[in-house]
């Protein structure tokens, strides 16, 4: 909406007095926000993705509320408005957790301002966070997982693509990778000789990953004889290829794992992320150190991963619960 009323407001003044035409009273707003946005993407070097979708959508959502409030004067946010703003997204049936984004987000923007000085004060200072409960993420048994490569090594056997697409999905599992870094993957990024994978991840922060025997097999047969199959005499800088000779998408590789959860009769809603969170539980399980697996993982704070210790928790409580005769 705020993208509407800003282009709506572009041409209301166009129309009024040509390129010597009044700004318009909401333009010093959209051009703190763009230069938030410009901030993140070359100081704090976070994805497009990252800023442009999840930051700039928080920011027009924001801005909508402002209108609605009739302030186009940064100036004039105080708490008062903040908590107003909170109220009126739970108003709209926002989860504590989405709120809590939004906070985080204004947060950063408000600081943003202040040391650029283009507030006076910073109204998001003393607004807390409101309370949620614990996010455990979704993960699947090793008996899906197993159903799942099952389903793909089956393809594997009939074209390219099946190739293809059992490869990405055993090395996510085996990895741990975000999907925004399996289809990302450059071709140079696998090593032969040591067996590592190099990811750049979150914040443009460079990993070492390693891999095992079978997914190290699995990879030199793809870059030796399938991927060629698929370029077809093209070249391509991108590791996983489609048939057009282009970087595979997050949305397509998505498409492509329902698809492949439909076919080994898995009804829960699968995305990518829940192999991720499937690999860091299960070597959990099997005994690896929380340290470990944060670096795996590519986390900057452990207490991310400690997340994973109380899904493990939970699973022990419930057969704590179904085998023990006092449980």
């Amino acid at each position: 909406m705020a993208d509407r009323v800003r282009k709506k407001n572009e041409k209301r003044s166009l129309a009024k007095g040509g390129a010597d035409a009044p700004v318009s009273k909401w333009s010093s707003l959209y051009s703190s926000q763009d230069l938030f946005l410009k901030y993140l993407s070359a100081a704090r070097r976070l994805s497009p993705n990252t800023y442009d979708k999840s930051y700039r959508y928080d920011l027009n959502t924001f801005a909508d509320f402002l209108q609605i409030q009739a302030i186009a004067d940064l100036k004039l946010v105080d708490r008062s408005t903040i908590r107003k703003y909170v109220s009126w997204c739970r108003k709209k049936g926002l989860s504590s957790r989405s709120i809590s984004r939004r906070i985080s987000t204004l947060r950063g923007f408000f600081r943003f301002l202040l040391a650029e000085n283009l507030i006076d004060t910073d109204p998001t200072s003393m607004i807390e966070h409101p309370k949620q409960g614990r996010f455990l993420p979704k993960t699947l048994t090793v008996g899906e997982v197993d159903a799942l490569l099952a389903v793909t090594e089956k393809l594997d056997r009939g074209s390219p693509l099946g190739a293809r697409n059992h490869v990405m999905l055993h090395l996510l599992y085996a990895t741990g990778l975000r999907v925004s870094e399996l289809v990302k993957l450059p071709l140079i990024s696998f090593n032969r000789h040591s067996g590592n994978l190099r990811v750049l991840g979150k914040g443009s922060k460079e990993r070492l990953v390693p891999i095992g025997e079978q997914a190290r097999v699995l990879l030199e047969e793809y870059l030796d004889h399938i991927r060629p199959q698929l370029l077809r005499g093209k070249t391509s800088p991108s590791f996983f290829v489609t048939r057009q000779g282009k970087a595979m998408t997050r949305n397509r590789y998505w498409q492509i794992l329902k698809g492949i959860a439909r076919q080994a009769g898995i009804n829960k809603d699968i995305s990518p992320h829940a192999l991720r969170h499937s690999f860091a539980t299960h070597i959990l399980e099997n005994g690896a150190d929380l340290r470990s697996v944060q670096l795996m993982l590519g986390h900057s704070d452990i207490s991310t991963t400690q997340l994973y210790t109380h899904v493990e928790r939970s699973r022990l409580k419930n057969i704590h619960k179904k085998f023990h005769p006092r449980g």
